[in-house]
């Protein structure tokens, strides 16, 4: 016989209230689709379309031919490779930099040790943005690093930091000390618990770390605008298809800048998709463990 499963009876005001809370989310959701939406089905459209405007988000007349002009008109190879190195290269150093700085500051005592880790956790609530864009290209002037990716890796992997550590570091509080004891008793150094013990049991949030963070990287346009001024072949994704938008004949081509830009984004989202199973785990148990 099969068993009866128990109902769960609300009362007015609770429906009431979920049926606010479900509109609430609908209407998030559409906020947050639109955009991309337009995007996409922008591409499919004639640039005069574009331009016009009007109120039919669906193209008159679906054309690829927005798409083959953007890949003929960028250097798309050549600015995807451009896009990889520096997401991967952000990736490597956020999860190297923040897994070592958590397991730092969960398992090692020093005088300053909380005011530092405090100063840390409160950039995840600043962002300074632009304003040390200056300071930062002066600093790789003085380096004489200021005509390559490689000062845009380091700067943008330095940018997510914070909220990466505080992730590692609430994660790393949740594995039990013992575990480390019983490592040094066997002769591991402080070193080797890390890479050893540590690092294995930290997994959920490095993927969740390298998600954010190839992210992060993918989707610069300040600083790699700005460093590679003198250097087209250096340009990333999101600086080339921004300059689509010139491709036009005394307009703004926007319809082509929508088909480099739908081009751009289906890697991310690819990964994203990919991953995002971990990523959610990741981001709950670095958030809420220790």
């Amino acid at each position: 016989m099969a068993k009866n499963k128990a109902r769960i009876v609300y009362s007015p005001r609770q429906k009431t209230i979920r049926f606010l809370l479900w509109l609430l989310l609908v209407f998030v959701t559409v906020v947050v689709i639109f955009p991309v939406a337009y995007v996409i089905l922008g591409s499919f459209k004639e640039n005069q379309e574009l331009l016009l405007g009007g109120s039919n988000i669906f193209p008159q007349k679906w054309s690829i031919q927005n798409y083959v002009d953007a890949w003929n008109q960028a250097n798309f190879a050549v600015y995807t490779k451009n896009s990889l190195i520096l997401s991967i290269g952000v990736m490597v150093l956020s999860l190297i930099i923040s897994s070592m700085a958590g397991y730092v500051f969960s398992r090692k005592s020093f005088w300053g040790k909380e005011i530092i880790y405090g100063i840390f956790t409160a950039f995840m609530f600043i962002n300074v943005g632009s304003v040390s864009l200056r300071p930062l290209y002066e600093l790789a002037t003085g380096l004489n690093i200021h005509t390559s990716l490689w000062p845009v890796v380091l700067f943008s992997a330095g940018g997510g930091q914070a909220t990466y550590i505080f992730l590692c570091r609430g994660y790393t509080n949740s594995v039990p000390r013992e575990l480390d004891e019983a490592a040094r008793i066997d002769g591991c150094s402080f070193f080797q618990v890390y890479y050893r013990i540590i690092v294995p049991m930290l997994k959920p949030v490095l993927a969740t770390i390298a998600i954010l963070s190839f992210r992060q990287g993918w989707n610069e346009y300040i600083m790699p605008r700005v460093f590679t001024m003198t250097n087209d072949n250096l340009r990333p994704l999101t600086v080339g298809v921004n300059m689509l938008k010139n491709a036009g004949d005394g307009a703004a081509a926007w319809n082509i800048m929508f088909a480099g830009a739908t081009i751009a984004i289906v890697p991310i989202l690819v990964v994203f998709i990919c991953f995002s199973r971990y990523f959610m785990g990741g981001l709950t148990a670095g958030a809420v463990k220790g």
